[in-house]
């Protein structure tokens, strides 16, 4: 059990079952739950019948197994409209599809993580892990890198200790001293790549999308694959992805978004 959730109480236990259930993508039996868990049989069960009770799970009779429950759709769909970038950018990440014909991602640092919000196909579409909604690696992504280049320095250096630096291709980057050195370097550049990092021969070029005043807002990426383009014709599009990301921050100057970091200190 992590300090975090330690600190949450019973809050932060119930959030760690929520994840839980949701982590094995399909319906999961108790048992299932009781093996990947850290709670105590009994503390897991009675967790798992007052999240029943709110109607944030569901439990099939017959199959007998939870999967996570409609109230928490709603809840999310609230969130997506109230503190995701998506449904502002959304015309600006059809019409840079659209213009460079690959996929487009964008995304948002939730803690240390990446939260992919919203997503557009290429025309030519490519298997790849990201889908709106799941969440991914910061360390090794192009999003998240850029995200973490222009964070402040304590708050990067909070997202940076919780990164788990996973080996996952030859390319991945191994411990923070080599991820700060790529956060210098984009810092410099304004933009940077993922060069196959989290998943072999897929490769993007990624830019962080910020305020007026300079805060993390979020970040577009335009992603292929190596069978199809290089890197060099993917920084080819950063004129038009620093548009697109300008376009997103004046659209979001006029809403009153929430402010990402004081909500993860509180």
């Amino acid at each position: 059990m992590t300090t975090q959730t330690a600190a949450g109480g019973t809050v932060g236990k119930a959030m760690e079952v929520l994840d839980l259930v949701a982590s094995f993508g399909r319906p999961v039996r108790f048992a299932e739950l009781q093996a990947a868990s850290d709670f105590p049989k009994a503390t897991l069960y009675r967790l798992v019948q007052t999240l029943l009770q709110l109607h944030m799970l569901n439990f099939d009779d017959d199959r007998q197994t939870y999967t996570p429950g409609l109230r928490l759709v709603r809840l999310a769909h609230a969130a997506w409209a109230a503190s995701s970038l998506a449904p502002l950018a959304r015309p600006h990440i059809d019409r840079l599809s659209a213009d460079v014909g690959e996929t487009v991602h964008l995304a948002q640092l939730d803690g240390g993580q990446v939260l992919y919000v919203d997503k557009r196909n290429a025309v030519e579409p490519i298997e790849m892990y990201s889908q709106a909604g799941k969440v991914g690696p910061a360390y090794c992504t192009g999003v998240g890198k850029v995200m973490l280049a222009f964070l402040k320095e304590a708050d990067a250096t909070s997202a940076i200790d919780q990164q788990s630096f996973h080996r996952f291709t030859a390319s991945t980057l191994t411990s923070a001293e080599a991820l700060r050195r790529e956060l210098a370097d984009i810092r410099q550049h304004g933009y940077g790549f993922d060069r196959e990092e989290h998943e072999p021969g897929i490769i993007c070029v990624a830019m962080p999308i910020r305020s007026a005043t300079g805060r993390v807002l979020g970040a577009l990426s335009v992603t292929s694959a190596t069978s199809r383009t290089n890197l060099a014709a993917l920084e080819g599009l950063v004129p038009r992805l620093r548009d697109t990301a300008q376009a997103i921050s004046e659209e979001v100057s006029s809403f009153r978004f929430p402010d990402q970091t004081m909500q993860q200190e509180r």
